[in-house]
């Protein structure tokens, strides 16, 4: 009978040995990943957040498009062509930095990339997708109305024929990367039903106004968009899909992206909370051999790594062709959820320090209140489960 192996031993940074399930591939991702950001973000981020601003958004576009990050997990066009999972790595290290630089790459890539990439024309696609990838040009998607966020039904931005060309009028509200895209992609309502239009913002009639006094996703540009009046070519319509199955198919895989993404803020946030708990002393010893401290760390640790595992579970099953919507919603509820109680309860073991931007975890919790909204709130997902669940739809 053979000896039994030696058990490695336990890493606190990766207690569950999830790092096993990954290939070579997937951890040189992560690594170049967390390394960019450790160096083009970290040092300069909490300025940012506190000035209400990303000044160097197309800088970091450009770099971004050179590392591969943008429109990551999609094929051809100058796109990287990388795994499901890889493309989650990327968010959640980008999002360990800060949740505008993940919401930055997920609205070009998942959103306006992948809504060209999967329902436009080939021209479409070879016009616009190749300078995207690139981060030559910003790309941001127009569905959120100002009295239309859950409801994306009712949306009343309305697109109208005249002769060839397409007249588009409406708003939208609260949209990253809006007042920095070079092509915005609108849903719009029309006679034939609802469809996407690839706009270029220098289109006359057409402005994106940035929305200030946020707090929360303080460094990132997110804006408003008016179409008055909008006149587009018979071409810029995206001819792949007509209904609402188009705007959500694009945000299931951004969703997916935000699974990976809150736990990159919640790793964050609980690898200050352990630092702090490990050199703070009190009562003439660390606070971290304290029980009630330990016990907080330990009940983080678990609902972070449960939270690293399920992406990675999703993610080879979107890898494998087998990700459903559902699950998606199953994740973000999860797991965005749990990022903010990690966040919170690292602030508590911080105590006052918790609140200063010198650590990254009260940026991380404001953060967070914007993405358990975007892309589907908790009520929504809470719904979409329920449906599933049940078989009875209670959105109606």
């Amino acid at each position: 009978m053979p000896a039994p192996a030696k058990l490695p031993p336990f890493d606190p940074d990766d207690p569950l040995g999830v790092d096993d399930l990954l290939d070579p591939e997937d951890l040189a991702v992560r690594d170049t990943v967390r390394g960019w950001a450790a160096e083009r973000v970290l040092p300069h981020i909490a300025e940012w957040y506190e000035r209400g601003e990303l000044p160097v958004i197309r800088e970091l576009a450009r770099e971004l498009g050179a590392l591969g990050a943008l429109g990551m997990s999609l094929e051809g066009y100058g796109c990287a062509g990388a795994s499901a999972v890889q493309y989650g790595l990327a968010c959640l290290e980008l999002e360990a930095a800060d949740s505008g630089i993940r919401s930055l790459v997920s609205v070009q890539g998942s959103l306006a990339m992948y809504a060209i990439w999967k329902y436009g024309s080939e021209e479409q696609k070879r016009h616009w997708l190749p300078s995207m990838a690139a981060g030559e040009t910003i790309g941001c998607f127009g569905l959120t109305e100002p009295d239309h966020g859950s409801d994306p039904a009712a949306l009343r931005t309305y697109a109208r024929r005249d002769g060839a060309d397409w007249i588009l009028n409406g708003r939208k509200m609260w949209i990253t990367n809006g007042s920095v895209a070079g092509v915005a992609v609108v849903w719009a309502q029309t006679d034939e039903g609802m469809r996407g239009f690839a706009v270029p913002t220098d289109t006359p009639g057409f402005s994106a106004p940035e929305i200030k006094h946020k707090w929360s996703l303080r460094a990132s540009v997110t804006s408003e968009l008016v179409m008055d009046d909008v006149r587009l070519p018979a071409d810029a319509v995206l001819p792949g899909v007509t209904g609402l199955k188009g705007p959500l198919g694009c945000l299931t895989h951004a969703r997916y992206g935000i699974v990976w993404g809150a736990m990159g803020a919640a790793r964050a946030s609980f690898e200050a909370a352990l630092d702090y708990a490990r050199t703070r002393e009190q009562f003439g010893r660390p606070i971290g051999g304290f029980q009630l401290t330990q016990a907080k760390l330990a009940d983080m640790a678990v609902e972070l790594h449960k939270g690293v595992l399920l992406a990675h579970h999703l993610g080879r099953r979107m890898d494998a062709g087998r990700l459903r919507p559902e699950q998606v919603s199953f994740g973000k509820l999860n797991n965005v959820r749990e990022a903010i109680g990690i966040c919170r309860t690292a602030r508590t073991i911080l105590g006052a320090n918790g609140i200063s931007l010198e650590y990254p975890v009260m940026r991380h919790a404001t953060n967070l209140e914007s993405v358990l909204t975007y892309e589907g709130t908790v009520e929504m997902h809470q719904l979409v489960l329920g449906k599933a669940l049940t078989g009875l739809d209670a959105f109606r």
